[in-house]
């Protein structure tokens, strides 16, 4: 297989994956938005591109996530490789919605930290289930039998 062979085949596994793939620089900025992003969160492609990762960060959670993110960019470590990352975000339309991601940083040929790719799933519909269980069984173990 061939470079652009290569290049072409990456590029289609991005853009045809169901979760999101979101690559944003050492500065935040975001630099690749495939289409599951643009499901989960809203904003095209175009809208997305160039703009801040606090597009999609609530601003309650901005402080704690650029003081983490800033670390990263510069210890070019991150724990959030194997493991899983649950927070909040929000959509185009400031609905708050539950993601979990993994981040990897992308190197140069140096060895420098470009910045982190994440790929993104939306557990809102997982979380709103686990919330009503966890209430129900709150409710039982209270001896109550109705909610």
């Amino acid at each position: 297989m061939g470079k652009d062979d290569r290049n072409t085949l990456c590029r289609q596994i991005v853009e045809g994956v169901g979760d999101a793939v979101i690559f944003a620089d050492r500065d935040g900025i975001i630099r690749l938005w495939n289409r599951a992003a643009e499901g989960i969160f809203g904003y095209t492609e175009k809208e997305a591109i160039g703009q801040s990762l606090d597009l999609i960060i609530p601003e309650r959670q901005r402080e704690l996530h650029w003081k983490g993110y800033g670390k990263a960019m510069l210890d070019g470590v991150t724990k959030y490789g194997s493991e899983t990352l649950s927070v909040p975000a929000v959509t185009k339309d400031g609905e708050r919605i539950s993601i979990e991601f993994t981040i990897n940083l992308l190197r140069d040929g140096n060895g420098k930290v470009l910045g982190p790719v994440a790929v993104v799933r939306d557990v809102t519909a997982k979380w709103v289930r686990e919330k009503e269980l966890r209430l129900r069984l709150a409710f039982l173990e209270a001896g109550q039998t109705t909610l």
